[in-house]
């Protein structure tokens, strides 16, 4: 079925068949993303009114809203213009107002006689001590009172869509819901007790009062799940497909890596050692390998990275691994080379810089296999690089690739394994969200030696002492890292700021001893202002955020970041890891500009509590939402109508564990809850999942 099953036809038509949509409302509906009924159907109310009849305005505090029964004691029109129309009304219990501004008396006169009932509901407030309801919402004969719902839902509105437009559409879309076949396993549906699929939404678009917008509420909870589940179905389907792709089997003799563990001063980790077992099992399958190694800063990604590439040069093979940037990419020679060599490995580095005569010599030792190890920036997938034999590709995904990159990277080698590396620790929600078309490994421990990091938050008052102590850290040999504010996500304002910064410190401490790297500069510069501070020609190296990535400088010990309020978590914690490689004590001052708002204090002691990277991005899920914690816009992350990441997270790992069962099952999806998994997949738009359904 690689075309949209009939049945759902009338959900994907135009908006216009629907009632009081015509063609300028639609273009308004349009503005929100909504183009079809589907798009309708799945837009949920976000909160909802209280409308339920009461005895009297005294019942509710003023600025609620209130359905009373009336009588009309007397009209008041304006004596003078610009002033409103009065009318006085009595309910069981008081009189107060009804206001119309620009009203007309021939029209009021005829919805509100004198004399008689009425029911009317909106707004009540106080106004020079008289209870007044202007405008209200609903005006109707007493026997007509019950066509207001007694909980009326609120949906997002925007110009040209008021709340009775967006009403009367949905209802006149929901008419328009097919009863389809059930796709969730039944043995779940049954555990959760949720409502089937048209049920739900009607459930969900009809909530009796503020238990039912929640997001536990059991028709949101299937709404969410189908959403997740099509998407979880998705991956597994890129991961059925990445895996039917033959791997060459690559087993090591364990040779090289018994050579590099003993020239080790420390025992790998359990974690580490797990990762490593994990990774070998998938490389020695005749299946192509696909997983994401994820670890906390300074877990030791590095030696899992180097036992993998050393599993495939045992096997007689190659291997690269691939950074986002030069230094990045010189920093992983750097700490590859000297256990690579304690195994006779031969290791190179190949990056854009390198030209004529010596890349080519480069090129041809790869092709002739003469290189074991190839480390670069993505110039090794230039089109004239060859391989010997390439058994393994690593990324080092800083510059987090979405599942489509993946796709590419892999076909490079003929079965080359994929084994993609993160050190920004992700909730389980969202890395499952972002890469569950992959099997993951985590480093949860961090290796023996590593100091913990002091960390202390200083208000910006105190910038001198600050100075002075790391003029006293200076003169005793120690180098410093100062991280700039972020200024409104615009690199020309966060240039202006570090070299104000940069200038004042420079001031204080001494003309060569201060570097500064920002994003405005040409990368050579950036690179050499680097190098200087590797090399410890200067001592405090001046920044915007662009360090945050992998920067290794074991000397450095101290880390000044000012406005961390105005960091996120996942970040701040990011930057923080850049010290405490070496031996020494080290200190991470976090400054802010009082008073702080609550949130701000609450990120900020996270911070001073913990440094493990797997709580600190849970809290900074649920203080800031998943956009946030990726960053939305390069992060691959899919777009959720109703799931909320935050709230349902645990959702999302029973969403992949089933869709993974049920394509084991049932591969290419003709059994009948397969076919009910196909409509769901066109219903939520995933229909790229179909080029990857097995054929035959």
């Amino acid at each position: 079925m690689s075309t949209r099953p009939d049945i759902l036809f009338p959900l994907f038509a135009g908006l216009e068949g629907l009632d009081g949509v015509g063609p300028k409302t639609a273009q308004s509906f349009a503005q929100m993303g909504i183009e079809k009924p589907r798009d309708l159907i799945f837009t949920l109310p976000h909160s909802g009114i209280n409308r339920a009849v009461r005895g009297s305005v005294t019942e509710v505090t003023p600025g609620d809203t209130v359905t009373v029964e009336v009588e009309i004691i007397a009209h008041h029109p304006p004596r003078s213009r610009g002033r409103p129309y009065r009318i006085q009304v009595q309910d069981a219990q008081t009189t107060f107002q009804l206001v119309f501004f620009h009203g007309k008396s021939d029209y009021l006169d005829r919805i509100l006689p004198v004399g008689e009932r009425r029911v009317v509901s909106g707004k009540i407030e106080l106004f020079d001590g008289v209870a007044q309801m202007a405008h209200p919402d609903h005006i109707l004969p007493v026997d007509q009172a019950d066509s207001i719902p007694a909980y009326e839902p609120v949906y997002p509105l925007t110009s040209g869509v008021t709340l009775r437009v967006m009403a009367k559409a949905v209802a006149s879309a929901l008419d328009r819901v097919p009863e389809l076949a059930e796709w969730i396993d039944p043995a779940l549906k049954a555990r959760e007790d949720w409502p089937d699929w048209a049920a739900a939404l009607r459930a969900a678009h009809a909530p009796r009062d503020s238990r039912d917008l929640a997001p536990t509420a059991p028709a949101r909870q299937r709404l969410a799940y189908d959403e997740l589940f099509a998407h979880q179905l998705t991956l597994a389907l890129v991961r059925a497909q990445q895996r039917r792709k033959p791997g060459i089997p690559t087993a090591g003799n364990g040779q090289l890596q018994t050579r590099v563990l003993a020239a080790l001063p420390y025992q790998p980790t359990g974690a580490q050692t797990r990762a490593i077992a994990d990774i070998a099992a998938d490389m020695a399958a005749p299946l192509r390998m696909s997983r994401l190694l994820q670890g906390d800063v300074g877990a030791g990604k590095t030696l899992v990275a180097l036992m993998a590439l050393l599993i495939a040069v045992e096997a007689g093979g190659q291997g690269v691994m691939m950074a986002p940037t030069e230094i990045l990419a010189r920093q992983h020679l750097d700490s590859l080379r000297p256990l690579a060599e304690s195994a006779g490995v031969v290791l190179e580095l190949l990056t854009g810089r390198d030209k004529g005569r010596e890349r080519a010599a480069k090129l041809a030792a790869l092709a002739r296999g003469d290189i074991h190890i190839l480390v670069g920036t993505h110039a090794v997938f230039q089109k004239d690089v060859h391989f010997h034999d390439l058994r393994l590709a690593i990324i080092d995904e800083q510059h987090r690739f979405g599942v489509a990159q993946r796709l590419e990277l892999s076909a490079k080698g003929q079965g080359a394994h994929v084994l993609v590396m993160t050190a920004t620790p992700i909730p389980r929600s969202l890395s499952l969200a972002q890469y569950g078309d992959m099997d993951i490994s985590v480093l949860d421990e961090k290796p023996p030696g590593r100091q913990p990091v002091k960390t202390a938050l200083v208000s910006s008052g105190r910038m001198d002492e600050v100075v002075d102590h790391l003029r006293r850290a200076i003169a005793e040999g120690r180098q410093a890292y100062w991280v700039c504010p972020l200024v409104e996500e615009s690199e020309k304002v966060d240039m202006t700021a570090a070299e104000e910064r940069f200038k004042r410190l420079r001031a204080a401490l001494g003309e060569g001893r201060v570097g500064l790297v920002h994003g405005q500069m040409p990368p050579s510069e950036k690179d050499a202002a680097m190098a200087r501070f590797v090399a410890g020609d200067t001592a405090v190296l001046v920044a915007t955020t662009v360090i945050e990535v992998g920067v290794d400088v074991p000397n450095a010990s101290i880390m000044v970041i000012e406005q961390a309020e105005n960091f996120g978590l996942a970040q701040l914690h990011q930057l923080r890891g850049r010290v405490g490689r070496g031996s020494a004590a080290s200190t991470c001052l976090l400054m802010y500009q009082p008073p702080l708002t609550e949130t701000g204090r609450k990120r900020l002691e996270i911070l001073r509590e913990t440094e493990d990277g797997f709580r600190i991005a849970e809290e900074d899920l649920a203080m800031r939402g998943a956009g946030d914690v990726i960053g939305t816009a390069q992060s691959g992350l899919p777009r959720f109508r109703i799931a909320d990441l935050e709230r349902q997270a645990a959702l999302m790992a029973v969403a992949q564990t089933d869709a993974r069962k049920l394509l084991s099952d049932d591969s290419d999806l003709t059994s009948p809850r397969g076919q009910a998994a196909r409509v769901l997949l066109w219903l939520l738009e995933q229909d790229r999942a179909f080029q990857y359904i097995s054929v035959g």
